[in-house]
C-alpha cells in the first residue's frame, strides 16, 4: 500500500487504477468487455471449455507469476544501480541522450552468463513477435475487411482480400517503426497507449448489457479519445499522466454517450438477431428477449465467478511475493485466500455452466 501521506504516490499508483483505470481505459491485452487480443486466442481454441480453461490460465500465469521477476530484479538494480549516474559510469559508451531508468533491465542482463543470457534473449525475442503479429493480425483485418472490403471492393474475392491484408501489414510495419523512432521511452508508448484507450473501457463493457449501444457510440469513442491522446502529445498541459487519464476519460465518456442519443439506433431487425446469437442478460436487452432476458444469461452468477477468479489471481500474486520476500506469515494467508477462491471458483463455475447448458437447450 502506497503512503497516505504521499499524493503523489497514493492517487497514480493506487487510487486511480483501482476506482477508475480498470473500467474507463482499454489497454492491448486487458480490455474491458473484451477485445481483439484475447478474441484471437479464445478463436484459435478447440472449443468454449478449452478457451475458457486457457484465458483463465493465461491470466493467473500474467498477474500472479509474470511480474514477480520483473520485480525481483527491479529490486536488485536499485543496489546495483541507484540512480542513472550510476549506469552512466558503468556503461560510458551508452549515449546521454538514450540513458534513463529504463536502461536498469538490459542492464542488469549483463550480470548473465552465457547460456542464461541467451534464454532470456529468446524470451524476449518470443515476446515482441507476439505482441507484433498479434497487433498486425489485428490491424490488417480491420484495414481488410471493415474498410476496404466494405467501403472500396464489396465483391472482393479472397485471393483479392489475402493480398490486401499482406500490403495492408507492410503498411503497419512501417508506420509502427516510425513512430517507435520518435518515441524517447518504453514508459512514453505505454503511456499514449493507454491515453488513446482513455474513456473507452466503459463502451466495451456496456456493449454487452445495453442494446443502444451501436457502431456509431464505438467509433466516436476510439475518434475522440484518439484526438484527446494527440491532443496531449502536442499541447503540454504541465498535467501528470494520471490527470491527462482522468480528463480523457471524462470528454470521451460524454462523446461517445452523446454519439449513441444523436445516432439512430440499430435497426431491430439486426438486434433481435444479435439477441437470438448471443443471448446477453440484464435489463439493458430486456425488450428483446422479455422477462427471460436474465435467465437467459445469468449475469449475477458471471459477476460472482468473476470476483472469484480476482481473488484467487490476486491472491496468487500477493502470496508469491510473501513467499519470495521470506514473509511466511503473510504468505500462508494469501495462500490460503487464492487456494479458497479457486475451489469457489470452481465450483460456482460448474453452477454458471449448468444454468447456460439449460439457456441452451431452452433456447
Amino acid at each position: 500500500m502506497p503512503s497516505w501521506s504521499d499524493p503523489a504516490a497514493f492517487v497514480p499508483l493506487f487510487l486511480v487504477p483501482l476506482a477508475v483505470q480498470w473500467w474507463a481505459a482499454w489497454y492491448p491485452g486487458a480490455e474491458p468487455g473484451g477485445g481483439g487480443y484475447v478474441a484471437q486466442r479464445m478463436l484459435a481454441a478447440r472449443d468454449e471449455r478449452h478457451a475458457v480453461a486457457a484465458t483463465l490460465l493465461f491470466n493467473a500465469a500474467h498477474y500472479a507469476l509474470r511480474p514477480w521477476p520483473w520485480i525481483l530484479v527491479a529490486l536488485a538494480s536499485l543496489v546495483v544501480f541507484p540512480d542513472v549516474d550510476a549506469l552512466a559510469r558503468a556503461f560510458p559508451e551508452v549515449d546521454g541522450s538514450v540513458l534513463g531508468h529504463d536502461l536498469a533491465y538490459p542492464a542488469m542482463l549483463t550480470f548473465l552468463p552465457a547460456g542464461w543470457l541467451g534464454l532470456v534473449v529468446g524470451s524476449l525475442a518470443a515476446a515482441y513477435m507476439s505482441t507484433i503479429s498479434t497487433h498486425l493480425n489485428w490491424g490488417a483485418s480491420y484495414l481488410t475487411h471493415d474498410a476496404y472490403r466494405r467501403f472500396v471492393r464489396p465483391a472482393a474475392g479472397d485471393r483479392e482480400l489475402v493480398a490486401v491484408g499482406r500490403v495492408a501489414t507492410v503498411g503497419l510495419m512501417i508506420a509502427a517503426a516510425t513512430l517507435a523512432l520518435a518515441l524517447e521511452t518504453a514508459l512514453q508508448a505505454f503511456q499514449i497507449l493507454l491515453q488513446i484507450g482513455a474513456g473507452t473501457g466503459l463502451l466495451f463493457i456496456l456493449r454487452w448489457f445495453w442494446w443502444r449501444i451501436s457502431a456509431w457510440s464505438e467509433i466516436a469513442g476510439m475518434a475522440i479519445s484518439f484526438a484527446v491522446a494527440l491532443g496531449f502529445a502536442i499541447v503540454d498541459f504541465r498535467w501528470e499522466a494520471w490527470q491527462q487519464l482522468l480528463v480523457g476519460v471524462a470528454i470521451t465518456t460524454i462523446g461517445w454517450l452523446a454519439a449513441t442519443w444523436m445516432t439512430a439506433p440499430t435497426d431491430a431487425e439486426t438486434l433481435a438477431r444479435f439477441h437470438r446469437r448471443v443471448r446477453p442478460g440484464g435489463p439493458g436487452w430486456r425488450r428483446f428477449g422479455g422477462e427471460a432476458t436474465s435467465s437467459h444469461w445469468p449475469v449475477r452468477a458471471g459477476l460472482i465467478c468473476m470476483l472469484w477468479g480476482s481473488l484467487a489471481v490476486y491472491g496468487g500474486l500477493f502470496a508469491t511475493g510473501y513467499w519470495l520476500y521470506g514473509r511466511s506469515g503473510p504468505g500462508l494467508g494469501w495462500s490460503a485466500v487464492a487456494v479458497a477462491s479457486t475451489i469457489a471458483l470452481v465450483r460456482s463455475w460448474r453452477r454458471l455452466e449448468a444454468a447456460t447448458t439449460r439457456r441452451g437447450s431452452d433456447v
